[in-house]
């Protein structure tokens, strides 16, 4: 039940960014459409393990935990620019409630920082917060493309 459930949360959150990223013209925007593609990738990395897709090894989950917190910390960052291209799927919302989405970007990097990764069932539990995070972030500021 609970890989079923991480998967409907996160399946509709890790698709469609290399379709996302053809045709964008704004080169100001390419740089944070690259920084949540390499987000989606590490955590699809992590949910390889916790699905038991991929065989458990803790060391490259500590790796990818690593990654996704220096990740996670650089969101806000990569979207102060309000710069836009149809390509985007950033919401206006990013900008005109910036408070409102740094805080939702932030719960990313605190979901990361208290990841345990020594185990699959620790890697599992962790994965409930980056899921959560994720849909909290993309439903209020993630056009659906």
């Amino acid at each position: 039940m609970y890989r079923a459930t991480v998967l409907l949360i996160l399946l509709p959150l890790l698709t469609g960014a290399a379709l996302a990223h053809s045709g964008v013209t704004n080169p100001k925007v390419m740089p944070r459409m690259h920084l949540m593609t390499d987000i989606k990738d590490t955590v699809a990395g992590l949910g390889a393990f916790a699905k038991g897709t991929q065989r458990f090894d803790a060391d490259e989950a500590a790796r990818l935990v690593d990654a996704l917190a220096a990740q996670a910390a650089g969101v806000a960052a990569a979207f102060e620019d309000a710069a836009q291209d149809p390509k985007s799927e950033a919401r206006p919302e990013i900008w005109s409630d910036w408070t409102g989405f740094t805080a939702e970007a932030s719960k990313l990097e605190a979901a990361a920082q208290t990841m345990q990764t020594e185990s699959r069932a620790e890697v599992q539990f962790g994965m409930r917060a980056v899921a959560k995070a994720c849909y909290s972030c993309h439903e209020d500021y993630r056009l659906e493309n």
